[in-house]
């Protein structure tokens, strides 16, 4: 039988068995190894309260460059959530074949 993918969808690679994680939009059930993994950085005050803060506290008079740590969140969805909320693309037979890593934004600060 023809193979659709070279990894049949899996990073598994000859361990038999891997535990299933809960998918962060639908909550279904993904082997580990299959599900689409991204991370999402986001400030823990959101920006609406950040400059009240700021104006509120001593730490800005003494040091301008301080900066309020973010958050890391991992989300893992199953393949079905990745797709319909664009997170990966379908890809037609010739471009699944690619292994490169997309494009990545290139930094506005090296930019400038």
């Amino acid at each position: 039988m023809t193979k659709k993918r070279r990894n049949n969808g899996r990073a598994k690679h000859g361990r038999g068995h891997t535990d299933a994680v809960r998918c962060s939009n639908c909550a279904r059930c993904v082997p580990k190894d299959k599900a689409v993994k991204r991370f999402v950085v986001r400030n823990i005050v959101e920006q609406a309260a950040l400059r009240d803060i700021f104006e509120a506290s001593a730490i800005t008079s003494v040091n301008d460059e301080y900066r309020l740590p973010k958050m890391y969140i991992k989300m893992q969805y199953c393949v079905s959530c990745a797709i319909h909320s664009h997170i990966v693309r379908v890809r037609s037979h010739e471009d699944r074949k690619n292994r490169d890593p997309p494009n990545r934004f290139a930094n506005k600060k090296k930019a400038a």
